[in-house]
């Protein structure tokens, strides 16, 4: 069984979104698994830092994983109404060099999910992500959105997930997500 990877936008330790894939990795249906996978390593883009030195090593690797996973989850959070920088910066990367996009990304099953502190969710994040996957040829999700408000309220202050509302939605985009991934052509 190939597994979705996931990857959160936020690089703060007590994140969120890094909670709400600790749930979903939790939740997963039983003939799924997620693998959550850190950006933390990941040098801020630089065409002559990737001229000089190459792909770094975290990179590679994670564009490994990429490469046999079954689909991709992202927690994003939302910064300034938009995405986050670092998750951008990760996505930079991982298209490098450009004749691998295909391989890497093309036909990849892709759900984003997010949250945040504010009332709002992450709607506006959610579509500023729509052009970037766009460019890389990805399969977007949208049977379903996941979009948590006050997160505060809805993780403890260990990061699990006390909010059975948001439970019972986060299983329900997970089984919709397997569903979605099961059908795709990548690899074919």
């Amino acid at each position: 069984m190939s597994s979705i990877v996931a990857i959160s936008g936020s690089l703060r330790r007590g994140s969120f979104n890094t909670a709400l894939l600790r749930a979903a990795r939790d939740l997963a249906p039983s003939n799924s698994s997620i693998e959550i996978a850190s950006i933390f390593e990941f040098p801020l883009y630089n065409a002559d830092l990737e001229k000089a030195e190459g792909i770094p090593d975290p990179v590679v690797r994670l564009k490994e994983r990429l490469m046999s996973s079954k689909g991709l989850l992202v927690a994003s959070p939302e910064y300034n109404s938009s995405l986050p920088g670092v998750l951008k910066n990760a996505l930079d990367w991982l298209s490098r060099p450009p004749k691998d996009v295909k391989t890497v990304f093309g036909d990849l099953p892709v759900g984003v999910i997010g949250a945040t502190t504010g009332a709002g969710g992450t709607r506006l994040c959610q579509a500023a992500w729509l052009p970037v996957l766009r460019a890389l040829h990805v399969r977007i999700f949208t049977q379903r959105s996941l979009l948590v408000s006050k997160a505060s309220e809805v993780f403890d202050e260990n990061g699990a997930l006390v909010d059975e509302k948001i439970r019972n939605l986060l299983t329900n985009y997970l089984l919709d997500f397997e569903a979605f991934t099961s059908t795709s052509t990548r690899g074919e």
